[in-house]
């Protein structure tokens, strides 16, 4: 009898141990996966500042996803090109090859009008009397093409002249390129000004605002 029971705690003993390395052996290949994933499929990122309002608000955490087909509508993080180190959140507006002009707050893409939906709730917000559009919604986009871009001073200093020659001349986004907007069109520092975008530049496409829980969103 004495032995039995010997026998079972023994027994007993070791499959607590076995319990605890089966857990601990778990968890680290759990954390190994989830730093796998992190490195090369997934990014996780905080908003930071107002030129996505008020479709993301600063603060919010979002996860994007590495390495997708980039579409026109997709909002992505990107290396911010004028600020080694930090990341900025915007819209892809277009794509490579896309001929684009705004005029009278409505958006052309080669040639059609292209309908931003996502505009809508920045369309019914105004700004304050502080800002330089006061007054005008959150969404107004003032006039420009491209080829009128390529003229600017911010372009200027960032391209060459044979670079800008050829968009003055077809009015398109650059081969391997995108053009990006944020949602607030009236404070947004974009394309407009930090020009076109490369491929290698972008981080990752937006895929799940997690924080603040209450505005839990898949895109």
């Amino acid at each position: 009898m004495a032995k039995n029971n010997k026998k079972q705690k023994a027994e007993k003993e070791e499959s607590g141990w076995k319990f605890w390395l089966q857990t601990i052996a778990l968890t680290i290949a759990l954390y190994a996966v989830i730093m796998l994933a992190f490195k090369f499929t997934l990014a996780n990122e905080r908003v930071s500042g107002p030129s996505m309002q008020p479709t993301f608000e600063n603060g919010e955490k979002l996860l994007a996803v590495k390495h997708t087909n980039i579409q026109r509508g997709d909002v992505i993080i990107l290396k911010a090109p004028d600020e080694p180190g930090a990341f900025y959140i915007k819209r892809v507006i277009g794509m490579p090859g896309d001929k684009i002009v705004s005029k009278n707050n409505k958006m052309y893409i080669n040639g059609k009008l292209y309908k931003e939906s996502f505009l809508d709730a920045g369309s019914k917000l105004k700004e304050g009397d502080g800002n330089i559009f006061a007054g005008r919604a959150y969404s107004w986009t003032y006039d420009f093409t491209l080829s009128r871009l390529a003229q600017s001073p911010e372009y200027q200093q960032i391209y060459s002249k044979s670079y800008l020659n050829k968009v003055k001349k077809t009015n398109e986004v650059p081969s391997g390129t995108y053009f990006v907007m944020g949602d607030h069109r009236t404070v947004s520092k974009d394309s407009r000004l930090i020009g076109f975008i490369k491929k290698s530049s972008i981080v990752g496409e937006v895929k799940w605002r997690y924080w603040p829980m209450n505005k839990w969103t898949i895109f």
